[in-house]
């Protein structure tokens, strides 16, 4: 067994990797840019070493350096994670010349498997079913309009090394082929230094369904179940399950096998996924596809591993020592029902942008994952787990994918998982910048998500206007109208506990109008009663001026908000959504009308950056005419390009940024008249 492993990359997954190294006894080592210096996985390894800025082309890519601290340390073998180095064959090439072990597969599988356009023919040829798409790589805008046309469409545009949702395209027509063909171009070659771009068949309704993987270097070769992960946006993940509410036994033994071969096909061990795409209006579940073999461990591997009770990470290290598995396929079994959850920095009030800052406060709902050994011990506490890289006070940086924490809930039935969710997210408080929390929480509650009619468009399909928040019963507006008024008499009844007073001690009245949403509720706090609009509300709550989280039992369903104050009220978060609650006491609540509006300055003339990024392209030039919808910019922000449109017709005034610029959040880019 290794004595020492050094965890080539950052955040949760190296804190992760750390975690069982440690109750596996094994010394570790973690490398790290300026940006983490202070970072959770630097402080947990054992040894930890500087080896670059910030980007992470200057630090976390460069497999020289890693290798150069591998021999200063002594570690004898590398865990490379996910993203960075983990799916670079020439990495494990200088790794096996240096003499040192790889905590992954084959350089050769990586190499198969890491080529879109080459894995596609290997899968083929080992009989595993293939989506209908170009036969190599597409050179150029014209070559990539005849390839859709004799496809058919939709098609999606890849970067053959792409991953991670990063360098796809969708096509509906030839407009966005013109459009996005160079763009994907641009993404495969900034994100994987490779231009290439394959084209194929895009599968309407589809499901992106899973296989786990797992083989040792004796010939043994398992599929661990499968993942649902349709519910994406951009393409990437953002909810992930096991198992999938839509596979059969049947269609899990046909998947499970057919990525066992695929595997075989290229000598493959340790741990790894075949991404298959699933039509999902075919009941009879014949209709799945190859889609990619990532050859390495997945994001959302901890779901397999809460169902299975399978330590992944340890397995790989296992396997990478030389030892056998020591299971075999019938030990496979599925135990209950695991969600996980990506809380990211970005803002679905806005829009989805991505938001990057410092973390004033972070507290999760249960402390951060740790290993205890036993297999129940991997669904966290109660069945709720945080596997997470951050602080609070540290900061979520513009260098690196915008993950905040999962979020990893087990159940006995997929209900329960899901409620474990909603509760979990509750009590996430975030603050210092914007997250995903609500909208996570709203996915959970969502009639369709429950009924487990997922596709890869279920966000855009539900969303299609963008998110403000999950749907709001009108008993729970009313319950919380009662708890502002309970909240409001505290505060009052505190306030009025303050010594001399220049006008006396103020009273805690017992009658409050609360708006929500626009509408007033007359809340009216008896001895014995709380009433709202004149009927009784059961609340239960213990609050004390000042907190920022409580409990409240409502009509006997417990809740967790979370209160923020503002002029005039409260923020209540709870249930995926903001509510703004403007408190007022009864008596003075009809003058509030008298208050003058203030209106807010017209910005349509304006293209303002709506996220800290670097401008790649400007798509006009002053004196230009626009048209609604047309490409006004390209802003590269988070590793992704995101193009800026114009909103209506009008003509470019003044350009006040340059190419190759760094932007700031609400930095005008241009005007417009």
């Amino acid at each position: 067994m290794f004595k020492k492993i050094l965890i080539a990359n950052r955040g949760e997954i190296a804190c992760r990797v750390i975690t069982t190294a440690r109750r596996m006894g094994i010394a570790t080592v973690a490398v790290y840019s300026d940006a983490d210096a202070r970072a959770p996985f630097v402080r947990m390894a054992d040894e930890a070493v500087r080896i670059g800025p910030a980007p992470a082309s200057e630090s976390y890519l460069i497999a020289e350096k890693i290798i150069e601290v591998c021999k200063a340390t002594g570690a004898d073998a590398v865990h490379p994670g996910y993203g960075f180095l983990s799916e670079r064959a020439s990495f494990v090439e200088a790794l096996d010349a240096a003499g040192i072990a790889f905590i992954g597969p084959p350089a050769s599988a990586i190499a198969a498997m890491g080529d879109k356009i080459e894995s596609k023919k290997l899968a083929r040829a080992a009989g595993v079913n293939t989506v209908p798409g170009s036969e190599g790589a597409i050179a150029d805008t014209a070559e990539a309009l005849e390839w859709a046309n004799r496809i058919g469409y939709p098609v999606m545009m890849k970067a053959s090394a792409g991953g991670g949702g990063k360098g796809m395209r969708l096509a509906w027509n030839d407009k966005d082929v013109e459009e996005g063909f160079e763009a994907t171009q641009r993404e495969g070659l900034n994100s994987f230094g490779d231009e290439r771009v394959f084209i194929e068949k895009f599968i309407e309704d589809p499901r992106h369904i899973e296989v786990q993987i797992l083989g040792d270097q004796h010939g043994t070769i398992l599929y661990l179940n499968e993942r649902e992960c349709s519910i994406q946006r951009r393409h990437q993940k953002v909810v992930e399950e096991a198992p999938s509410p839509f596979v059969t036994p049947k269609m899990r033994q046909a998947m499970g096998e057919q990525s066992v071969a695929l595997a075989r096909a290229v000598d493959y061990h340790s741990a790894g996924t075949v991404e298959l795409i699933v039509s999902g209006a075919d009941t009879t579940g014949e209709s799945f596809y190859f889609l990619e073999m990532n050859t390495r461990l997945q994001v959302e591997h901890p779901v397999t591993e809460a169902i299975t009770g399978i330590d992944l990470v340890e397995q790989m290290i296992r396997v990478a020592a030389g030892e056998k598995l020591a299971m075999t396929q019938d030990d496979i079994g599925i135990d209950g029902w695991a969600i996980e959850n990506r809380v990211y920095a970005e803002d679905p009030y806005r829009g989805f942008l991505p938001s990057i800052g410092r973390l004033v406060h972070y507290q999760p709902p249960v402390e951060p994952w740790s290993d205890d050994g036993a297999a129940n011990g991997r669904r966290g506490v109660a069945g709720v787990r945080v596997d997470d890289g951050v602080f609070e006070g540290g900061e979520v940086s513009m260098f690196y994918d915008p993950m905040i924490a999962k979020l990893v809930t087990w159940g006995e039935t997929r209900d329960i998982a899901a409620d474990l969710q909603v509760r979990a997210l509750d009590a996430f408080r975030i603050e210092g910048l914007g997250h995903n929390v609500d909208f996570l929480s709203a996915i959970m509650q969502h009639p369709r998500f429950r009924a487990g009619e997922l596709t890869t468009g279920f966000i855009a399909e539900e969303y299609p206007d963008g998110f403000d928040g999950a749907a709001t019963s009108e008993e729970l507006k009313r319950g919380l109208a009662a708890v502002g008024g309970i909240i409001a008499t505290a505060d009052a009844d505190r306030a009025g506990r303050i010594d001399q007073q220049l006008n006396g001690s103020p009273y805690a009245p017992g009658e409050w109008t609360v708006r929500i949403a626009g509408t007033d509720y007359a809340v009216q706090l008896e001895e014995d009663a709380i009433t709202v609009d004149g009927e009784p509300v059961a609340v239960e709550m213990e609050y004390t001026p000042g907190e920022r989280v409580v409990e409240v039992e409502l009509e006997e369903e417990l809740l967790t908000l979370q209160l923020a104050p503002t002029r005039g009220g409260y923020m209540v978060t709870t249930r995926g959504a903001k509510h703004s609650l403007r408190i007022l006491q009864t008596r003075v609540a009809p003058l509030a009308e008298h208050m003058i509006e203030k209106i807010p300055p017209d910005l349509s003339k304006l293209l303002i950056c709506p996220m800290p990024g670097l401008l790649v392209k400007l798509h006009v030039a002053e004196g230009d005419a626009v048209q609604a919808g047309q490409p006004l910019a390209t802003v590269e922000a988070m590793k992704m390009e995101n193009i800026l449109r114009a909103e209506k017709e009008a003509t470019v005034a003044k350009i006040n940024a340059a190419e190759g610029d760094s932007l700031a959040v609400d930095q005008v880019i241009l005007e417009l008249e």
